[in-house]
């Protein structure tokens, strides 16, 4: 069944893919492709810390979703030799949940908390010792008879996750020795990526078609991988499976993924900063009222790829349509002198 065309483009993943992305993960950082500085940075430490018969530092990896932060996290427990855990900020409701989390680690082991800006301020603080000194501090009872549990944890990593680095307080993000970043991938990357799931998925897909097919990714694997899947089913249908530019072409106009990958509800974002707004500025709880949207939808999921592609400006008074958003929309961009307008868009006389 082909997704609502509005979450083709999200990059959340759902159940059913997180099922999917576990079968075509890297194992080891030699099949990672893309986010080089932070591969060799984590190479790096964790070969001092074996070297050391050290933990490694517990790392924090930021930036938009879909970019790879849980396949780093399996990664670095397989190079580790220890276990992952996986849980996330909204798991961890109660400090007990986080303490029957930790005391069932083994030295070595990793815990991954996705979305650990979420943490309740409760949890977080019995957090900091099991991250600064291993250990952990329980109260038993309440009032004036409550008692102090302290418990010992062995040597683990902790790897926490966000798309929201500055909600992250300032405690807890100093207690990570390692802060990474990802970044968007490079075309060129995800055209290796989704060569290497065609393989695995044994699709026959020509290299035009896997540079047409990045270019619609938003750079982003996890959105690459969804493409690809759902290219496959309409070539499946209508191309004995093969995947060519004829193809590309039908399927994408069915799916309504423009070429540089802006999907119905990217291109509603810019059409009413436009019309309701003028271009902007406009604050984003307006627009989010005006589109009937999550504030954190449009700061967490749509914004960072219009604004990496220039499509939209981020400014102190507001969101604003850019020239290059104008153009790709077929809209003339508003200019005081329509002489300039022309010339911006190659129409001049």
């Amino acid at each position: 069944m082909i997704e609502r065309q509005d979450d083709l483009v999200r990059p959340e993943a759902t159940p059913e893919e997180t099922q999917f992305e576990e079968k075509i993960r890297p194992s080891n950082f030699e099949e990672y492709i893309g986010q080089r500085q932070a591969i060799d940075a984590l190479t790096l430490a964790i070969a001092a810390a074996k070297k050391r018969g050290d933990a490694l530092d517990h790392v924090l990896l930021y930036g938009p979703p879909g970019l790879g932060k849980t396949t780093l996290a399996h990664i670095v427990a397989t190079e580790l030799g220890g276990q992952l855990k996986i849980t996330s900020g909204p798991a961890i409701e109660r400090a007990g949940d986080l303490a029957s989390l930790l005391t069932n680690l083994n030295a070595g082991d990793v815990l991954f908390i996705d979305e650990i800006h979420r943490l309740s301020r409760t949890v977080e603080e019995i957090l900091y010792p099991a991250m600064e000194d291993y250990v952990i501090d329980i109260m038993l009872g309440k009032g004036p008879s409550a008692q102090s549990l302290r418990l010992e944890l062995a040597p683990i990593t902790i790897i926490g996750a966000t798309t929201r680095f500055g909600a992250l307080s300032g405690p807890l993000r100093d207690r990570f020795g390692i802060v990474q970043r990802l970044e968007f991938y490079s075309p060129v990357e995800i055209s290796s990526i989704l060569a290497r799931t065609a393989r695995l998925m044994k699709i026959q897909v020509d290299d035009d078609a896997l540079a047409e097919l990045a270019a619609r990714s938003r750079l982003t694997p996890r959105i690459a991988n969804r493409l690809i899947r759902r290219i496959r089913d309409y070539a499946e249908v209508h191309n004995d499976g093969v995947v060519d530019a004829n193809v590309l072409s039908a399927a994408f106009a069915l799916l309504e993924v423009d070429e540089l990958g802006l999907d119905s509800a990217d291109r509603r974002v810019l059409h009413t900063l436009i019309d309701h707004y003028n271009g902007g500025p406009a604050g984003v709880e307006a627009l989010a009222a005006a589109l009937s949207e999550e504030r954190q939808t449009i700061e967490d999921v749509v914004e960072p790829y219009l604004i990496q592609q220039g499509l939209l400006r981020r400014t102190s008074r507001g969101r604003m349509v850019s020239e290059k958003g104008y153009r790709h929309l077929g809209i003339v961009p508003p200019h005081n002198d329509s002489s300039t307008a022309q010339t911006s868009l190659g129409l001049e006389k």
